[in-house]
């Protein structure tokens, strides 16, 4: 199947051909017809598998017939990050049309924002924070809105915007297209859903798998020794890009620090960031300035990079479904990409959940103070768990760990 099936404007369609848009993804097959139909549509599929493009292009076909310059189709994003991809990836497949697009989001001035509205933008691309803020502020009409769109609504709920959706949409015309797209679909957004959607087309697409070109490394590893299996993983090379993921905003920015002082191409996004440090960040790890990202899971939903070769889970998520989102940032446009994850020792639990979850794609690896791997562990799952049972009667004293940990790593837990 091709994109020419659809039959888009050739304006469209000569967009997609210069960007190298052939054949369209499982997600974007089976949303695009009911989208372009007017349907209400629920696309549930995980990151990486095109889901932007599913409704962004039936939704610029519609708008090139009907009034020019009025608000016409809102995107709600749950991050900057995202909302900024998202308009960045409008404005390149609306490049023929004269279709105009705004992005709105919180930490940068109203002033430009404002303007790109009033100037007469179709499609607005925003957080739902700063949408309901310029909407007080009398900037915004939503009287002509056709489509709404609620992208990663599962993130949506995480981040407590429940409330603010609820908002906007009771702003909206009663008689409008819905389309809701998430990786997941926890009961709160399926309760959300059943209140929106009219008569909805429902599209599955693996949602509840893996990405089959990410290949799935465990690393059991003690927790003070996290950045030296780091530095060590970085130094054997093969690693082209990366982004590391930590728990928290401080630990980001002090292990990009500590990386960049080892001579690594390394910076942090994470949320005490200015705005515009934030896209300097993105747009450096984009263009090559930088080829480690270290960053919380602000960054799990917000980059759109098809070459990043590994993902490291430096701090494991606290769920699976974040786990999904992470990774799903490597092995994009069927390129392979590799997932390493520290198991340190309180992880178990999630542990044996994804050992589950991913079966015969993942394997256990060790690894000595060289660097190399020293075994790859397919052991049973009943005799992996015995390995992670902690002898605390081993441990060496709380002085000596200092020394023995710098002569050699054995990545067992109380190492």
């Amino acid at each position: 199947m091709s994109f020419t099936e659809f039959s888009f404007h050739q304006q469209l369609q000569a967009n997609l051909d210069t960007c190298g848009y052939l054949a369209p993804t499982p997600i974007q097959q089976q949303a695009i017809g009911p989208v372009l139909d007017g349907r209400d549509l629920l696309g549930l599929a995980q990151t990486g598998t095109g889901k932007t493009a599913a409704f962004v292009l039936p939704i610029l076909q519609r708008l090139l017939s009907g009034q020019r310059g009025c608000l016409r189709a809102l995107i709600v994003s749950p991050t900057r990050e995202l909302a900024e991809q998202t308009h960045e990836y409008i404005t390149k497949l609306a490049s023929r049309t004269k279709l105009r697009s705004a992005v709105v989001y919180g930490g940068v001035g109203k002033p430009a924002q404002i303007a790109r509205i009033r100037g007469g933008a179709e499609i607005i691309v925003a957080c739902p924070g700063r949408l309901l803020d310029l909407a007080q502020d009398g900037v915004v009409n939503f009287s002509k809105v056709q489509t709404l769109v609620l992208d990663e609504a599962d993130h949506m709920f995480d981040k407590g915007f429940l409330p603010d959706i609820r908002r906007i949409v009771k702003l909206l015309p009663k008689q409008r297209q819905n389309l809701v797209f998430s990786a997941t679909m926890p009961p709160e957004i399926r309760t959300l859903v059943e209140g929106l959607l009219t008569d909805p087309v429902t599209v599955q697409v693996d949602h509840d798998k893996t990405i089959d070109t990410i290949s799935h490394v465990f690393l059991r590893v003690a927790q003070h020794n996290k950045i030296v299996l780091l530095r060590d993983i970085l130094q054997q090379g093969g690693v082209s890009t990366a982004i590391v993921f930590t728990r928290t905003k401080h630990k980001a920015k002090s292990l990009a620090q500590q990386l960049a002082k080892n001579g690594h191409k390394a910076t942090s996004l994470q949320g005490n960031l200015s705005q515009q440090k934030r896209q300097e960040a993105l747009n450096g790890f984009k263009n090559g300035t930088y080829t480690i990202l270290v960053a919380t899971d602000i960054a799990a939903r917000g980059i759109d990079v098809s070459d990043i070769s590994h993902i490291i889970n430096f701090d494991m998520p606290e769920t699976t479904e974040t786990y999904t989102h992470r990774t799903g940032r490597t092995g994009r446009a069927k390129r392979h990409g590799e997932a390493l994850s520290f198991i340190a020792e309180d992880n178990g639990r999630l542990a044996s959940t994804l050992e589950r979850m991913l079966g015969n794609k993942l394997v256990y690896r060790t690894h000595s103070h060289t660097g190399q791997a020293t075994r790859t562990d397919n052991q049973p799952q009943e005799a992996r768990q015995q390995d992670h049972k902690v002898d605390r009667n081993k441990r060496p004293p709380r002085g000596k760990r200092s020394s023995q940990r710098n002569r050699s790593l054995a990545f067992d837990f109380g190492v």
